[in-house]
């Protein structure tokens, strides 16, 4: 029987300025784990007139991941925080109650032409943390799990795996790995996967079950345990998953939450200008009227 329960395939979205490959959350399959969106943005080339300027925003009930390939994006978040994002560090932001955070093309960067390329994900809080106190995390490549097997490289990004753990501190068991294959190799990881787990092909092509597939879809498997297949040298994939959660999430824009009483107040308080404000950043970016479904992000 085969393990692969559904291939999804990564649809355009627009967010802005930006035309990004939407990989969840999916109509069949709203999250895998605790991760509940995953944008994967470029790789697109930055010059004038067209940076990426997204103006503060506000988050509620989860934690944000973005981690880039090429390029630099200017974080700012209502906490304080000022950092730069470069390729290979982790930029990893908790809203818990509520935070506000801006994303901008660096200002030395506008007047030179750049490419950016990255994932941006969302990863849901459970339950009784959703209201934590909101808290911000920045981790350069240096400090990730690498290491090196029969020519198959791996970095653990987030969560942990087998003896590997990575610093970013998250809140539910979970795992995010990066595995890049000099050669032809079969990867064999079940033993020390769980909960719900998804494999999401960043370039070259990956053979399971007797068929291959190729950049820009994600795999999702119905056991995580029997998660086996092969990789053609070239080929970068990343691993997802961990152990999901008892409870449905609901998504309203920006906002995750259990239960859509908190999502309705979350958007009152954006509209009402109460959320935390940026320091540094005067942006807003006005809401989208209301998904009658409060299932799924509207962009």
């Amino acid at each position: 029987m085969s393990n692969i329960a559904i291939v999804i395939e990564e649809r355009a979205a627009d967010i802005g300025n930006f035309l990004v490959g939407r990989l969840l959350p999916f109509r069949q399959k709203r999250m895998v784990g605790p991760f509940i969106f995953i944008d994967h943005m470029g790789p697109d080339t930055i010059s004038e007139p067209h940076f990426m300027d997204i103006a503060p925003h506000p988050h509620i009930g989860l934690s944000t991941l973005t981690y880039l390939f090429e390029g630099s994006i200017m974080h700012r978040d209502s906490l304080g925080n000022a950092v730069e994002i470069k390729p290979g560090a982790v930029n990893w932001m908790t809203a818990g109650k509520g935070v506000t955070h801006s994303e901008r093309t660096p200002d030395y960067l506008r007047s030179t032409q750049h490419d950016l390329h990255g994932l941006q994900i969302w990863v849901a809080l459970p339950k009784d943390l959703e209201q934590m106190e909101p808290n911000f995390v920045h981790i350069e490549e240096p400090q990730l799990p690498h290491w090196t097997e029969d020519g198959v490289s791996y970095r653990l990004i987030a969560g942990e795996i087998n003896s590997h753990r990575s610093e970013v501190p998250v809140y539910s068991p979970l795992y995010l790995i990066e595995i890049k294959a000099e050669k032809d190799s079969r990867i064999k990881l079940g033993e020390h996967l769980y909960g719900e787990s998804g494999l999401y092909i960043l370039q070259g092509s990956v053979q399971a079950e007797g068929q291959e597939f190729g950049p820009k879809q994600i795999l999702v498997a119905k056991d995580a345990k029997l998660c086996e297949f092969e990789m053609k040298a070239g080929t970068s994939v990343y691993i997802f998953g961990g152990e999901p959660f008892p409870e449905q999430r609901y998504i309203d824009w920006n906002f995750v939450a259990s239960d859509i009483e908190t999502l309705k107040t979350a958007r009152a308080k954006w509209e009402q200008h109460e959320f935390p404000k940026v320091p540094g950043d005067d942006g807003y970016i006005p809401i989208p009227p209301v998904n009658p479904t409060l299932g799924q992000r509207k962009s």
